[in-house]
Order: C-alpha cells, then sequence, then structure tokens
C-alpha cells in the first residue's frame, strides 16, 4: 500500500508536468526549432558563398541518419506513452471489477453484517471517483485518498470480524477476504502504473535531436533565395505537435487526451450499490 503522503507529492508533480511543462516544452521546442532552421540557414548560405561546390559534400548521409534516429525516438516515445494509457484504462476497469466482486461476497456474511459494509462499500467508491474528479485541487484530491484509505481499513476490519462472527459459514472468510486484497491491491497498481513513465534523459534526447534536425534542415535550405516559411513553420509545427501528444498520453489526467471516460465504469458500479 502506497503512503498518502507519497501519492500527494505525486500528483502535485503530474499536474505540474502535465498543466505547465509539457506545453511549455512542446512551445519551447517550436521556438527552438524555429531558431535552429533559421541558424542553419545562414550557416548555409555563408558556406556556400565560401565553398559552392563542397558545401553540400556528405551533408545528404548525416542528415539521413540524424532524421533517421529522430524517427526511431519518437516512434519509441509514442508506442510507449499509448500502451500505458491503455494500461491506465485497463487497471480502472480491473478496479471496478476488484470492488464488484468483493460487493457481492459480502451476500456471504451474516445478514446482519451486510449493511454496515455495504455503506462502507458506497462511501469508498465515492471517495475513489471523487479524488479523480477533484482535480487539480490538490488539497481536496489527497482529502479523498486518505479517506479512501482509511476506509479501506475499516472494511478489511469489520469483514475480518464479521467472518468469525457465530454463524458466519466457512466459505464467507475463504471467499470474501481474497477478494478484499485484491480490491485493495488495485488501487497501488493504479498509483505505480500512473507514475511509470520514460526517464527524463528520453524526453531530453528527443529534444536536443529535434534541434540538431531542425539545424540540418535550414542547412540544406540555404540553396533558395528567401527563406521558406512553410517548410520551416510546418515542419516545428508538426515536431511540437507530436511532442505535446506524446506528452499528453503520458499524464492524462489533465490534458486534452484524458481516461476520464472509463471512469464511467466506476459510477456504474456506485449506481448499482444503490
Amino acid at each position: 500500500m502506497i503512503l498518502e503522503d507519497d501519492r500527494f507529492i505525486y500528483i502535485h508533480r503530474e499536474f505540474t508536468m502535465n498543466a505547465l511543462a509539457a506545453s511549455s516544452f512542446a512551445f519551447g521546442l517550436l521556438l527552438g526549432m524555429l531558431l535552429f532552421l533559421e541558424i542553419g540557414r545562414r550557416l548555409g548560405v555563408r558556406r556556400l558563398a565560401n565553398d559552392p561546390e563542397g558545401a553540400r559534400a556528405g551533408a545528404g548521409t548525416i542528415e539521413g541518419a540524424v532524421f533517421a534516429l529522430l524517427g526511431l525516438l519518437i516512434a519509441f516515445t509514442f508506442s510507449g506513452a499509448a500502451a500505458r494509457f491503455d494500461t491506465r484504462r485497463t487497471l480502472i476497469v480491473e478496479e471496478t471489477n476488484a470492488i464488484g466482486t468483493a460487493y457481492l461476497r459480502l451476500d456471504l456474511l451474516p445478514a446482519g453484517a451486510q449493511p454496515p459494509l455495504r455503506d462502507l462499500f458506497r462511501r469508498y467508491v465515492d471517495a475513489r471517483l471523487e479524488a479523480y474528479r477533484k482535480l487539480p485541487n490538490l488539497e481536496a484530491v489527497w482529502a479523498e485518498l486518505n479517506k479512501a484509505n482509511r476506509l479501506q481499513g475499516e472494511i478489511w476490519s469489520q469483514a475480518v470480524a464479521a467472518g468469525r462472527a457465530e454463524g458466519a459459514p466457512p466459505a464467507a472468510t475463504m471467499l470474501l477476504l481474497p477478494a478484499l486484497n485484491e480490491m485493495i491491491d488495485i488501487t497501488t497498481t493504479r498509483t505505480m502504473a500512473s507514475k511509470t513513465h520514460p526517464p527524463v534523459i528520453i524526453f531530453i534526447m528527443l529534444f536536443g535531436l529535434a534541434l540538431v534536425s531542425a539545424l540540418l534542415a535550414g542547412y540544406g535550405m540555404a540553396g533558395g533565395k528567401s527563406r521558406n516559411w512553410l517548410h520551416m513553420l510546418g515542419f516545428a509545427a508538426v515536431m511540437a505537435v507530436a511532442v505535446y501528444v506524446i506528452l499528453d498520453l503520458e499524464f492524462p489526467r489533465l490534458g486534452l487526451i484524458r481516461v476520464d471516460a472509463f471512469d464511467q465504469a466506476l459510477v456504474e458500479l456506485r449506481e448499482s450499490m444503490k
């Protein structure tokens, strides 16, 4: 089980990264690539003036290698981000199934022990839902996560006590407690899945390769009499959008790409508990 202070620190970092750094990173990349395109073009013009015949010697091989590496890195980061995005959506469904299974197995307990536990389950699902609905209000999120953590402990304690009560069938403890354990464990799995991202060096390398590619592309444009703004802006914008989408997939709670729709599974489960 993850400590709630750790969860709060992580949520703060995720919000900061997604809301501020992702857009800043993409916008900075756009400006940086335009700058390096212009620098590359000026270097190319100067080289052509000094050595018209040898200015482009060997440039094609170098450009091909750099652009191939850039394409490979983009494909790698995009594929990984998309896979992690799908994993997070799947875990929402798995948590819903785990809670639903545990809730149904309350029927195994004595009739008198069931109402308090069912009420705890309703409050627990409400807390789990509210923790995500209240983003980016970090204090409210922290409060809901703490509430859900306390409810986990109460549910477990009452279930153990009910399973030991007189008249409780032996199968009650054998079937209910593993389901409760899975319900509790999935929260840690979801937390760790949302923390899983590529090392920062990958994004730094992506940023650096994009700038180097812009420099080489600008150098290749030096043969024209004027700047080709369509190609310059198009190249920089496409790269910036691609990087932004990758970062948005990595942090899907606060950006344009979201997993909120899959929370509907938990909402429907809560409605079935009435």
